[in-house]
C-alpha cells in the first residue's frame, strides 16, 4: 500500500489515495469501536442503493486503524461552488435532491438519532434545567425512521467525473426523524460563515420536501447542543448559543 499522496487531513485521521483506493487512516488514540461503527455504516448505507464508495477492507497500518473503500476521482460539490459561484443555486438543488434521496431510503440496523442525540445532551456543556428542557423536548419529537447521514454538507459531496454524485462519510449515519438532518446541514452552513447559503438551502428544501420551516427550526436548538460536545471550543461556544434562539413552542 503506497500512502503518499495525501487527500485531507482531519481531526484524528489522514486520507490518502492508492491507486483506485482511498484510505482513511485514523491516529493511534482513535477509538476501534468507533472506527468499526463507521465502517458497518458504511457497509449497510451500500445496502441501500445510494450512491457512496464501497467499502474494500478494514485494516492496520503501522499499529493504526483504517478503513479501505474506493477512490472517486472528480471534485466535491464545495470545490464546484467556490470555483463557480454562479452556479451556486445548481449545486444547492442538487444538495437538496441528494438529502432527501438519502430520507427516502430505510436502514433498520442503523443506530437510532434519538438515542444518540440524548446521550450528546446528556454530556452537553449546558446547566441542568436546560438540559432537563432539552431531553424533554427531544422526546416529544415524532419518532420516523429514515436515513439521517449526520454531516450532510457540500463537502461530503463528490461529482464523478462523469456527473454522478457520490456521497461521502458515513461515520455519523443514524435513522430516524430527517428535520433533524435538516437542521444540521443549516447550522453546519453557517458554522461555515455562509448564512446565505444556510437561508437558501433551507428555504429550498422545506419547499421541495414540503416540510414546514417551523417545524425544522423546532429541532435547531435540540441539534446545536448535541453537536456541541465533539466541537471545538469557537464552534461550541456559537452552537450552544443556538440552544435558547428558537421559541420552540
Amino acid at each position: 500500500m503506497k500512502l503518499d499522496r495525501v487527500i485531507a487531513v482531519r481531526n484524528n485521521k489522514t486520507i490518502y489515495r492508492d491507486g483506485e483506493r482511498c484510505v482513511k487512516v485514523f491516529n493511534e488514540d482513535y477509538s476501534k469501536a468507533d472506527v468499526l461503527n463507521e465502517a458497518l455504516n458504511q457497509a449497510r448505507i451500500e445496502e441501500t442503493g445510494l450512491n457512496i464508495p464501497r467499502i474494500l477492507e478494514v485494516t492496520t497500518i503501522d499499529g493504526k486503524w483504517a478503513i479501505v473503500s474506493e477512490y472517486i476521482k472528480g471534485k466535491t460539490l464545495a470545490q464546484l461552488m467556490e470555483e463557480n459561484p454562479e452556479k451556486k443555486d445548481e449545486y444547492l438543488e442538487l444538495l437538496v435532491n441528494l438529502q432527501i434521496s438519502v430520507h427516502a431510503k430505510k436502514c433498520p440496523l442503523l443506530n437510532k438519532l434519538q438515542d444518540k442525540m440524548n446521550r450528546k445532551i446528556s454530556q452537553a456543556n449546558i446547566d441542568e434545567r436546560t438540559r432537563y428542557d432539552l431531553h424533554t423536548r427531544l422526546e416529544g419529537m415524532p419518532k420516523h425512521d429514515k436515513v439521517c447521514h449526520g454531516d450532510f454538507n457540500p463537502s461530503n459531496i463528490i461529482i464523478a467525473e462523469d456527473g454522478t454524485p457520490f456521497i461521502l462519510d458515513w461515520s455519523h449515519a443514524t435513522q430516524g426523524n430527517a428535520s433533524a438532518d435538516i437542521a444540521r446541514t443549516y447550522l453546519l452552513f453557517w458554522l461555515n460563515g455562509d448564512i446565505d447559503g444556510a437561508d437558501k438551502y433551507l428555504d429550498m428544501f422545506c419547499e421541495k420536501s414540503g416540510t414546514a420551516k417551523q417545524y425544522v427550526q423546532k429541532w435547531m436548538p435540540i441539534v446545536a447542543a448535541s453537536q456541541s460536545v465533539k466541537s471545538n471550543e469557537k464552534e461550541r461556544e456559537f452552537l450552544l448559543s443556538w440552544v435558547d434562539v428558537v421559541d420552540y413552542e
